[in-house]
């Protein structure tokens, strides 16, 4: 006999305590789900930084409706074109042939050939054995005038390396080395624009130098400048196998100035950079002794509006979401969740001390399958959460969350004094949660 079974029965995850999670392997990674927290971006968003670029993606067509629309909504389909795999391409021997003969046709057709283009080849092509290097072999040598570059468009080996991790490689690929210029300093791994108030560029000005960031670049002969930089800085995660790639073929050093919410580790960061652009300690004292005390004070301007609002950190908005809950907690704030899948080793430091701190934080998982029943939105009830980030927003069903994805730019003691003022923003202006969170690329065009 069929028995209906009750949500609230075995279906809505529960958070583990951080004080009884296993720090090295938090969730089982099986099946995934993807929350309707659309601001994150994809390799769709990422692709279409280069100016003047052409993306081909070559793949089944349930995969092309989406990265179709993509492109559809960010109002860049002119930059887009594609190639539909039947499944007779899998057993036929033509699977190379295809590829090639299908982005020539686009090529061929167009008025005026762009400068570069990105061909995307998908899961099919890994499972076929497909050979990447012999299709692009006959693409150069048909089409000497235009960079190509190798794209994957390929989730299902999430085991190797995410396909975020894949694209930034990509992203940088067709960059060579130039003339070097002393006095430029390449900041990678930012799809957003970096705030121009932070530490970094404030030393920058300080050193008379000058930096690459791709979010500036309006033609192609800019985005190839970053071969001139004299070195490379990061301070997301993300970029690091991209970063090896570059410094390899680029002769030049990369310097990993990690987001950081901790004081000394932002503060060891900004000595680091400071050091590598022929500056000294005391330039970092003389512009932190500014930025830190604004962000001290701001801290302390949002716990007094805030108050004891619970609060709920997501991963898509931070690399360092422990980072951040420790420095809330220590500030006062009552840090009652955080959704994440996995921690950083960089933040094993974070854990230990926040599994003192607050032994019952809850730590839930964003892309488990069950966190199809997590939102309270089956309920229709609306929590009283401030939240960081657009999945803690929609699991918790809040109106009140900052609208940010990968750091959102914000760098440093400035960076914390944005975040604050974010925050304080957040509890005083309701948002739209539903349509805020369905703009896909978050400070992309969108045509919603």
């Amino acid at each position: 006999m069929l028995k209906q079974i009750s949500l609230n029965e075995n279906k809505i995850p529960e958070g583990i305590k951080i004080s009884e999670i296993d720090f090295n392997n938090p969730f089982h990674d099986g099946l995934h789900y993807n929350p309707p927290a659309r601001g994150v971006w994809n390799i769709v968003h990422t692709g279409m930084l280069i100016p003047e670029a052409h993306q081909i993606y070559v793949c089944a067509q349930g995969c092309l409706r989406g990265v179709i629309l993509t492109a559809a909504e960010m109002n860049r389909m002119e930059n887009m074109s594609w190639v539909a795999l039947r499944e007779k391409d899998m057993w036929n021997g033509e699977m190379e042939s295809r590829v090639v003969e299908g982005c020539s046709h686009i090529v061929d057709e167009m008025e005026k050939h762009p400068k570069c283009v990105l061909v995307y080849l998908s899961c099919m092509h890994l499972f076929e054995g497909c050979d990447f290097k012999v299709i692009s072999k006959e693409l150069e040598e048909r089409y000497p005038d235009i960079d190509w570059v190798d794209c994957y468009m390929t989730p299902t080996m999430r085991k190797s390396f995410e396909p975020d991790v894949m694209m930034k490689k990509s992203l940088y690929s067709p960059v060579r080395k130039q003339a070097v210029d002393k006095n430029l300093i390449g900041l990678i791994g930012c799809d957003r624009e970096t705030a121009k108030s932070s530490e970094i560029y404030t030393l920058l000005e300080k050193a008379g130098m000058k930096m690459w960031e791709i979010t500036e670049c309006r033609s192609y002969e800019d985005y190839l400048s970053l071969g001139k930089a004299s070195l490379l800085i990061s301070y997301l995660p993300v970029v690091g196998y991209a970063a090896r790639d570059l410094t390899s073929r680029l002769g030049i050093e990369h310097l990993a100035i990690d987001l950081s919410y901790d004081e000394e580790e932002i503060i060891s960061n900004l000595n680091s950079f400071s050091n590598a652009i022929g500056l000294d300690e005391k330039s970092v004292k003389e512009t932190t002794a500014v930025t830190r005390s604004n962000a001290l004070k701001a801290i302390k301007d949002a716990k007094n509006i805030i108050g004891g609002r619970p609060i709920a950190i997501d991963s898509s908005a931070t690399p360092r979401p422990l980072g951040l809950a420790k420095l809330l907690t220590e500030n006062g704030f009552n840090v009652k969740r955080i959704y994440t899948d996995a921690f950083s080793a960089k933040e094993k430091s974070d854990f230990i001390v926040l599994c003192k701190l607050i032994p019952n934080l809850e730590i839930y998982p964003s892309m488990d399958p069950t966190m199809l029943f997590a939102s309270d939105e089956i309920t229709g009830s609306e929590s009283d959460f401030i939240c960081i980030g657009q999945k803690a927003a929609y699991f918790c069903q809040t109106r009140n969350f900052v609208n940010i994805i990968e750091g959102g730019g914000l760098y440093g003691f400035d960076g914390i004094e944005k975040l604050c003022q974010l925050m304080i923003d957040a509890f005083n202006n309701p948002k739209d949660l539903k349509l805020t969170i369905s703009h896909k690329g978050l400070g992309c065009e969108s045509c919603l």
